[in-house]
């Protein structure tokens, strides 16, 4: 199993437009891809405008499927929009 963690710095007056985003659309999207096991959007205690984007793909390969298909790369103009920074770090689930 692939686990994805993507920490957002988002602009205080975009928070509740990227949280609408990530529950309405991405998150929507995602959950149709091949191999998809769950989605989690978890804010940090002490920022109201630090996120943690974390999911869950089978395995790399359908994680990779994900990353490189249409559907990913066309929310990703919206999801840019919405933050200044993100950073992406992959783990695979040992246990």
């Amino acid at each position: 199993m692939i686990e994805r963690h993507i920490t957002f710095t988002v602009p205080p007056e975009r928070t509740a437009a990227f949280e609408r985003f990530i529950a309405s659309k991405y998150g929507p999207t995602m959950a149709k891809a091949p191999g998809f096991v769950r989605i989690e959007l978890l804010r940090e205690a002490d920022s109201t405008t630090r996120y943690q984007l974390v999911f869950r793909f089978v395995d790399a390969e359908s994680a990779a499927g994900w990353r490189t298909s249409e559907v990913h790369a066309a929310l990703q103009p919206a999801l840019k929009a919405l933050n200044t920074d993100m950073q992406v770090r992959g783990y695979e689930v040992v246990g």
